[in-house]
């Protein structure tokens, strides 16, 4: 294959691409699901388990899409389409992963976004009532829905601005902001009474607790908290100039994804114990659970709420960027739109699935879709089905479909830079990685209770696969 030599626009500087990439890879999941599944799994071990798959098997796949979109200069659906029209549906499974998660995505971003300001106007006042507050937050059938938009318009002008002069320019101030966030408050957790239990908890492994579910768990989080799978870094790598180095790149990413992800750990596990609450809180934790807890810090709660509100905003608000860019440079891509009209349609569209989400939890919540409402649907179809197989579409093609050598010469821009690891990680991608995706996307699969929305999901898999050829 012919390497692209089309016009398209390009980062301006690395350090904007690693702030863009990074801002990609952290989200809600670090913030939220990282010191959910590591109560859950038991602490230490199964952040030590995560860490070494989001390395090996995260950092790999990275690395890969990487090559795949700068090698092309193409996003998800091109960039397949230009090595072989029957894997064109692996690229249309990214734009649908990125389009459904952008369709609760927004409502969570509106929720951190409404909880910056309600922090200051009495959430923290009365400790036993913050539970109620946010039921009767989400299932309301006004407030969530503008705080939704607020958050979906800050993204259709983020990316509306295009890549260098958009993307990059928020990236480069909103992710160097939110790790001094979260250093911030990660002093203030660590430096409670009562903390040490809880830094115990995070960085002294215990193996008795290990079983077969904490590794499945840990390479789940390795591979969804790094934006793998859904055409992200695919579409990013395709803005990338043929000068920079991948490898390091994709190691410098997968470091601060995953420090962002200790740094949350360290920021809530030692307030949790020092306050004597349990470390698997589950879902909670993020809008009840943490509020609770600066409820208890007296008359510099509402300052450590704010702070970490805008923090949690900041995450979201780096990741649905990068998905808005996925659907928006398919359409600029494959259907020739402009930047301004792509932003628009894609925003638009999105506009109405966020408010069918939001309104599921309260006016529609008698409304399902094969036995879930809207935020679940796109919620399971995505976490659960497209994004696993999505990975391991990568993974299968990457390493048996590329031409080894295509990958070599991308991988060490033509010879003039080193990657010694070469044949390790096309041994990683091609053997190793495939095998454990697949454990991960059957077990996530098998364990979806609504067995109609499964049907549902491998069903338009192979249905894109059948058309491949005619999109």
């Amino acid at each position: 294959m012919e390497k692209s030599q089309g016009k398209r626009e390009n980062w301006g500087s690395r350090f904007g691409f690693l702030m863009a990439a990074a801002g990609s890879a952290v989200g809600l999941g670090n913030i939220w699901r990282f010191p959910y599944m590591t109560g859950k799994n038991g602490g230490g071990a199964f952040i030590l388990i995560y860490a070494v798959f989001a390395l090996v098997i995260g950092l790999s796949i990275m690395v890969a899409e990487f090559a795949i979109g700068r090698r092309t200069s193409l996003a998800a659906v091109g960039a397949y389409k230009k090595y072989s029209k029957n894997w064109t549906f692996a690229g249309v499974l990214g734009v649908l992963s990125a389009f459904f998660i952008m369709g609760f995505y927004p409502v969570v971003g509106g929720w951190s976004l409404a909880y910056i300001f309600k922090s200051v106007t009495g959430l923290l006042a009365d400790q036993g009532a913050i539970e109620g507050i946010f039921g009767s937050f989400i299932s309301a059938s006004g407030e969530p829905i503008i705080w939704m938009a607020i958050y979906l318009f800050i993204n259709v002008f983020i990316v509306a601005k295009g890549v260098a002069g958009g993307i990059e320019k928020a990236s480069s101030i909103l992710m160097p902001t939110l790790f001094v966030l979260f250093i911030f408050i990660a002093i203030r957790s660590v430096t409670l009474p009562g903390a040490g239990a809880g830094l115990e908890f995070i960085f002294k492994p215990d193996f008795s607790e290990v079983t077969g579910s904490t590794f499945l768990a840990a390479l789940g989080q390795a591979f969804f908290s790094l934006s793998l799978g859904m055409g992200c870094m695919m579409t990013y790598g395709s803005y990338l100039n043929k000068e920079e180095n991948l490898p390091n790149n994709a190691l410098l990413v997968t470091l601060m994804d995953t420090s962002v992800a200790l740094l949350s750990g360290i920021a809530i596990f030692p307030a949790l114990f020092a306050f004597g609450m349990e470390p698997a809180q589950g879902p909670g934790l993020v809008f009840v659970v943490v509020p609770s807890l600066f409820a208890q810090m007296g008359t510099l709660g509402p300052l450590f709420s704010v702070v970490f509100f805008i923090a949690l905003t900041v995450a979201a608000l780096t990741s649905s960027v990068s998905l808005l860019e996925v659907v928006v440079a398919y359409l600029m891509d494959e259907r020739q739109m402009p930047r301004k009209k792509s932003v628009s349609i894609a925003g638009g569209i999105m506009v109405i699935t966020g408010m069918l989400s939001s309104l599921s939890m309260g006016a529609l919540s008698g409304v399902s879709i094969f036995g879930v409402g809207f935020f679940d649907f796109f919620d399971i179809l995505t976490d659960k089905i497209f994004l696993a197989i999505g990975g391991l579409l990568l993974a299968v093609f990457v390493g048996w479909f590329v031409n080894k050598e295509d990958l070599k010469d991308e991988l060490t821009n033509s010879g003039t830079v080193s990657f010694g690891l070469f044949e390790v990680w096309y041994g990683v991608v091609k053997y190793v990685i495939p095998v454990a995706i697949a454990i991960v996307a059957v077990m996530g699969i098998m364990a979806i209770e609504q067995t109609s929305l499964m049907i549902f999901g491998v069903g338009l898999i192979v249905l894109l696969a059948a058309i491949s050829k005619k999109l």
